[in-house]
């Protein structure tokens, strides 16, 4: 909770990823909040108030997953609504003349994100949700130290980059407003 407070306040692309793995770590202790209370959140050198925030945190997602039905796989629709927000922003970002540069770091991507769309299961998935199952998915393999091909990791260095962009473009709107409009 403390993390994706401070993630979501500083780099909303960060915070999706880290709500993406605190999805799956919650899985991995099998939707049980004694297991992740005694398992994981005790493992923090937080406070005693801390740990029972933490675990409360842990065990309204885990009924929010429960209720969404995302228990075995998916995510929850709070993270749909933030994928979804940058979704639009992205949409916004390309069709205004104001922002030249988004475009072209868009189209210096653009293939990368094609030959993964190609390469995956969910070829209806938006670009955007395209380039952040990428990054997860180099996120999950550098945990289980796998070897990561140099081509992967040229591609995932410009997702990465072309994210990092709108995350910042989110970040500017949020807080200033962006003049999206021609």
């Amino acid at each position: 909770m403390f993390i994706a407070n401070e993630l979501r306040k500083k780099n909303i692309a960060e915070y999706l990823l880290y709500m993406w793995q605190i999805e799956d770590t919650i899985r991995a202790f099998g939707c049980s909040l004694s297991r992740i209370k005694h398992e994981y959140v005790d493992t923090f050198a937080y406070s005693d108030e801390q740990k029972e925030d933490e675990v409360d945190w842990f065990g309204n997602l885990i009924r929010m997953m429960n209720e969404e039905g995302c228990r075995e796989k998916g995510h929850l629709q709070i993270n749909k609504a933030t994928l979804q927000t940058l979704v639009d922003l992205h949409g916004q970002l390309l069709s205004s003349s104001k922002y030249p540069f988004y475009n072209t770091a868009y189209y210096k991507v653009l293939p990368f994100i094609v030959e993964l769309r190609n390469r995956g299961a969910h070829k209806e998935e938006n670009e955007i949700e395209t380039c952040f199952n990428s990054l997860y998915g180099v996120m999950i393999l550098r945990l289980q130290k796998k070897e990561i091909t140099p081509n992967t990791l040229h591609a995932v260095k410009e997702l990465s980059n072309f994210i990092g962009m709108l995350s910042d473009y989110y970040m500017k709107d949020k807080n200033e407003g962006l003049a999206l409009s021609d």
